[in-house]
């Protein structure tokens, strides 16, 4: 019987597990786990999850904006940036400018009914350009609110959609649990967003399962929308926090009329407690 090589019995030693317990199972995503977030889905610009309401805060509680601040419910504006808010103005005329020229060439005699057609598509193009921004400068909704209820532990969030400009844009009012909220930092990079941003996750109860998600603070620096987190989570663990906001100054909105319409069930409900 031949007998194995010593080193053939090494090779198989190698292979067997260690005697022992088997391996503990690697805990859950943590806070502190780089690279990684707890929350399932991760967002795309994902760069760090924050403490749970419940833990103790990372960073002092102070709010960048504040329009109302009491015992119940606490308002948070979300402005958009002036890049895309002037951005708006600007387009406006430069959309103008190219439809009279347009049109005073579509009527020359030397061109045809199908090249005028497209001079009319043309138009047609740059007038949609232009109401568009007309729209979004003059009646869209600038600073989009977020209603915390304190006493009723929910979140109202007021979303407003711009889409086709030649059709309504939608407003919607989410409710949410405020023990279903988790904060997150995201970082964008691109044009028309740079910076990081306080993103909420909306998971399902008792779970890192995201079913939906909002913007809280769309811009800022790390630091001061850590304290932002820490300042919803406080207020809404009934703790003392600041009632003056870093920045005081309302942005000029330039709308004739108000934009920001809570329906009249949900603007009750979200401004009193439970019984009121």
């Amino acid at each position: 019987m031949s007998q194995k090589s010593p080193s053939r019995q090494r090779r198989r030693k190698a292979h067997q597990p260690p005697p022992g317990p088997p391996p503990a199972a690697r805990p859950p995503y943590t806070l502190y786990d780089p690279g990684f977030s707890r929350l399932k889905p991760q967002s795309e610009y994902w760069e760090e999850d924050l403490p749970e309401p419940g833990e103790p805060p990372m960073a002092s509680p102070r709010l960048i904006r504040l329009s109302e601040l009491n015992d119940t419910w606490m308002e948070i504006p979300r402005y958009e940036d002036r890049i895309s808010w002037w951005g708006a103005w600007l387009m406006l005329p430069v959309s103008l400018i190219p439809i009279p020229f347009i049109y005073t060439y579509a009527r020359l005699p030397e061109f045809d009914n199908q090249t005028s057609l497209g001079f009319m598509v043309a138009i047609f193009i740059f007038f949609s350009i232009a109401l568009y921004h007309f729209r979004m400068a003059v009646f869209a909704p600038r600073g989009k609110p977020v209603r915390l209820n304190r006493k009723r532990q929910k979140v109202y969030v007021y979303e407003h959609k711009r889409g086709w400009p030649w059709f309504p844009w939608r407003t919607t009012i989410k409710v949410f649990d405020w023990a279903d909220v988790r904060g997150e930092l995201i970082r964008r990079s691109d044009i028309y967003a740079s910076g990081y941003e306080l993103s909420c996750a909306v998971c399902k109860p008792g779970t890192y399962e995201v079913v939906d998600r909002f913007s809280l603070n769309f811009q800022g620096g790390s630091i001061p929308l850590k304290s932002v987190w820490s300042h919803c989570c406080m207020y809404m663990q009934g703790r003392r926090v600041p009632a003056t906001p870093v920045i005081r100054h309302v942005p000029a909105s330039w709308t004739p009329v108000n934009t920001i319409r809570w329906p009249e069930a949900l603007d009750r409900e979200s401004t009193t407690a439970p019984g009121e």
